[in-house]
């Protein structure tokens, strides 16, 4: 509001009013000029110079002038026509619209005062046009940003690293200039999500990639390439209240799919910890306790039957497998990109060349063990596949898993409720908790209850379809408390 200063003529009132409308709390438009219109005792309009109203009341114009002022050729404009006086005012902006006029109409002439207001008036609407368009800009940007970010994750999900790097370096250059990396999932309130995405991205200094995830609308997805924004992360979930985080074991980026996979499943023994953190690695897996050479063997043959197509082909159908066992239909298509139909063929597809029902819960959990095997053998001494496999039973039948089987499902013995027996049932229905109550004798309600409360004692998320639930079948499988799925003769 240049040259205003030390005036004493009653400019001072409406100048202070004016720039009260430029303080971050007040920075609107329309009240802009509804104001100019009280000040002026009269009708203003905002309009774009293809006549659009962007604020304010329509105010009639003769079109040729306001086509010269809004072109440039003249900055501003009075008429007097039919005992109404105009002010047309050019207002410049910033972005890729074109400039815009201030259009101002009362009864009476236009005195100093009031002109001095128009003119001001157009200078504020000026900052204000292009503090939004900036504003619009920045928001368009960070939706562009979003939107690769996740294109990057959907292509390393389904191990396309080639493309994934050409996507990221064009933004995020060195950002996947890595062979490993850990994945984070971190978890809020969704009203929060946007909150958590800054500070992730704060205290990664964008060296790591931040997605808001498709599937749950209160996660954000990490890939953290270093070691130093693990811990960065880390320390981010324990000053956050309300947020819980579960980390991945370091992996070759080719294996998002799967440390996206532990991820999830670190985030659901994350919410029975004081800290509201925890990390795959923290706690014995059962194929750490079986033969490695026959598991790697086993599971050779098992999946051979896709090892005939191409290398695209079966990238695809492996990790949508991997994740179609993790979660549902709908939470895998928005992870991968694809429509449910999509998801639901290639997990049929599988199932027909590797011959197995994927209905039955052991069979998922044999199918499951596979490819979470599977993924580490580019890391790994791959066994003889020529030798003689042993047969899935063969390894379930090892000392160490039976005792970490035991261990686990004597969690549930000390409960009154009898929560094994629970378990057990409902894991043999399938998961289905009217067919257990039925075997049982008591209400569905009662069975989901049992189940649920079995959750913190294992600490394994029961409920939602995932490798936690395929431990506790795989338990249940060691003991001989389930029915051994039917499996090709591997």
């Amino acid at each position: 509001m240049a040259g205003l200063e030390g005036r004493d003529d009653g400019y001072s009132v409406w100048a202070d009013e004016l720039l009260e409308h430029l303080r971050p709390t007040g920075r609107d438009l329309g009240r802009v000029v509804d104001w100019l219109a009280r000040t002026v005792d009269g009708t203003v309009c905002l309009r774009g110079q293809d006549g659009t109203l962007l604020a304010g009341r329509p105010v009639p114009v003769d079109e040729t002038l306001t086509a010269e002022v809004a072109a440039g050729r003249i900055a501003s404009a009075a008429l007097e026509e039919g005992g109404r006086h105009q002010r047309l005012v050019r207002v410049v902006r910033t972005g890729p619209e074109p400039d815009a006029v201030l259009a101002v109409a009362r009864t009476a002439p236009f005195d100093r005062r009031a002109a001095d207001v128009v003119t001001h008036t157009a200078s504020v609407v000026e900052l204000l046009l292009g503090a939004g368009e900036r504003l619009q800009a920045a928001r368009r940007f960070d939706r562009a940003a979003a939107d690769l970010r996740l294109a990057i994750l959907q292509l390393l999900m389904v191990e396309d690293i080639v493309a994934a790097r050409r996507v990221a370096a064009g933004l995020w250059p060195g950002l996947l200039d890595t062979d490993t990396a850990c994945v984070y999932v971190a978890e809020t309130t969704p009203g929060d999500r946007d909150r958590l995405v800054g500070d992730c991205l704060d205290v990664t200094g964008e060296r790591a990639l931040v997605v808001r995830c498709p599937a749950v609308d209160s996660h954000v997805i990490v890939v953290v390439p270093g070691e130093a924004d693990e811990a960065r992360l880390r320390d981010l979930a324990g000053r956050r209240r309300d947020t819980f985080l579960g980390g991945s074991a370091r992996h070759g980026l080719a294996r998002t799919a799967l440390a996206y996979g532990q991820a999830v499943s670190a985030l659901a023994v994350a919410r029975f910890r004081p800290g509201r953190a925890a990390v795959y690695a923290e706690r014995t897996r059962p194929e750490r306790l079986m033969d490695p050479g026959a598991l790697h063997t086993w599971t050779t043959r098992l999946l051979s039957p896709l090892d005939g197509l191409a290398h695209h082909t079966r990238a695809d159908l492996l990790a949508t497998t991997r994740l179609g066992l993790e979660f549902t239909a709908v939470s895998t298509a928005k992870l991968l990109g694809v429509s449910r139909n999509t998801v639901r063929a290639r997990m049929e597809r599988v199932e027909g060349l590797l011959g197995t029902d994927f209905s039955d819960l052991a069979v998922r959990a044999a199918v499951h063990l596979g490819l979470t095997v599977q993924a580490g053998l580019a890391e790994e001494p791959r066994a003889d596949a020529a030798a003689l496999p042993d047969p899935f039973a063969g390894l379930l039948a090892g000392p160490a898993l039976r005792a970490w089987a035991q261990e686990l499902l004597g969690r549930l013995e000390g409960d009154g409720r009898d929560l094994r027996r629970t378990v057990r049932a409902w894991l043999a229905a399938g998961g289905n908790a009217e067919r257990a109550a039925q075997h049982l004798g008591v209400h569905a309600q009662t069975v989901r209850d049992h189940v649920r409360a079995a959750e913190p004692v294992m600490e394994r998320q029961l409920l939602a379809a995932g490798g936690d639930l395929y431990e506790v079948v795989l338990a249940h499988l060691a003991v001989g408390d389930l029915a051994p799925p039917a499996l090709p003769a591997a």
